[in-house]
């Protein structure tokens, strides 16, 4: 197994680099940055705190975006496993051959329609309902994107390589809008000294807070049925890269957040202030945009205490998530069935904007 193993992981890591180069201009190049960081953190075995010498990290983003122009028109490579050839995205065949042996194997679609591959080290698994959920180790192989959670097929992945890089550059980025929730959480956690400095000795601590937060969510997304899946999956595949996509995917996460099982409705169960505060933080500004009344709501916890404000604010904000799929899905379908789906593209726009343009005004 251990020449397979070599084999498969310089085969794994070769699709990543494909995969990453064919869609590093997708980022921002603040975002893309900050993503190869993250890259040759993982690649040099540095804790998510160490930077590296800088001369080094800025000679290795070259050498590899030199690699990129070369694999920019490569084809992703099949994997090869004990004497058989994978397809890269066969994850059920792969994993019932490396499974035995303690391994994970990765493989979707993120936003964009960039392919994400990993392998990981097996730590745990349990089963939850009718799916199983894998605590993920050592990552022996990865691309550009830091996703400490997703789910494939029944499988719920916790990436805990990837889930403390991500947590780190929560915390050192935090934006000006979010270092009160920042504070509110570490408060929460017992933890007066935030600098990272200090941080840094407690991030086993903070780990804990967020894996309820991301294990939440996958729950969410594999039992909240508001969105037809199959529908789902031809609108991401109509309009990859664009607005709409980018929307109708902050529309879908929030409905498993919000479902009975999702990532809120645990937290108020469980008056969770640390992972409440947490959530805050992760919220990027299009959540805040698109659901201002909870981002308010935790205003006025953050004041009172007052748990309730948090679950109407939630539950308000999950019927008008409900609508916009509702409507979403009956756009896309007109659309689909008149096989025009450029103007399905512009009404699903001009839905979620009117939605974004109705935000209550300022106080």
């Amino acid at each position: 197994m251990t020449t397979d193993l070599d084999r498969l992981i310089r085969q794994v890591r070769y699709n990543c680099d494909i995969s990453d180069a064919r869609h590093a201009g997708m980022f921002s190049i603040c975002g893309l940055a900050l993503r190869l960081r993250d890259l040759f953190k993982w690649e040099k075995g540095l804790a998510p705190w160490d930077e590296g010498d800088p001369a080094e990290v800025l000679e290795w983003i070259g050498v590899r975006e030199d690699r990129w122009e070369t694999l920019a028109g490569s084809d992703f490579a099949n994997l090869p496993l004990t004497g058989m050839r994978f397809d890269p995205f066969d994850t059920a065949g792969l994993n019932r051959v490396l499974e035995p042996h303690g391994l994970y194997y990765g493989a979707g679609y993120a936003r964009g329609l960039k392919p994400t591959f990993f392998l990981a080290v097996i730590d745990s698994r349990s089963q939850i309902g009718c799916g199983t959920i894998y605590g993920l180790g050592r990552e022996l192989a990865r691309d550009l994107l830091t996703l400490p959670a997703m789910s494939q097929g029944n499988a719920i992945l916790m990436r805990d390589e990837a889930a403390r890089l991500f947590l780190w550059d929560q915390i050192v980025y935090a934006s000006p809008s979010g270092r009160k929730a920042l504070a509110a959480a570490l408060d929460a956690c017992g933890l007066s000294d935030h600098r990272p400095g200090a941080l840094k000795h407690h991030v086993g601590r903070l780990l804990e807070v967020q894996r309820t937060i991301h294990l939440h969510h996958e729950l969410g997304e594999l039992q909240d049925s508001t969105f037809d899946r199959g529908l789902w999956q031809e609108m991401i595949a109509a309009f990859p890269g664009t607005r709409v996509e980018f929307l109708v995917r902050h529309v879908k996460d929030f409905l498993a957040d919000t479902s009975p099982v999702g990532t809120l409705p645990h937290i108020c169960r469980m008056r969770d202030t640390a992972a409440l505060a947490f959530y805050m933080v992760f919220a990027d500004s299009m959540s805040k945009a698109l659901w201002p009344l909870l981002f308010d709501s935790f205003d006025d916890f953050l004041r009172t205490g007052a748990w309730e404000s948090v679950e109407h604010a939630a539950a308000a904000a999950r019927a008008t998530a409900g609508r916009l799929a509702d409507r979403i899905m009956s756009l896309f379908r007109d659309g689909r069935d008149g096989d025009d789906f450029t103007r399905a593209q512009v009404r699903i726009d001009q839905a979620l904007s009117r939605h974004l343009d109705r935000r209550p005004a300022p106080v």
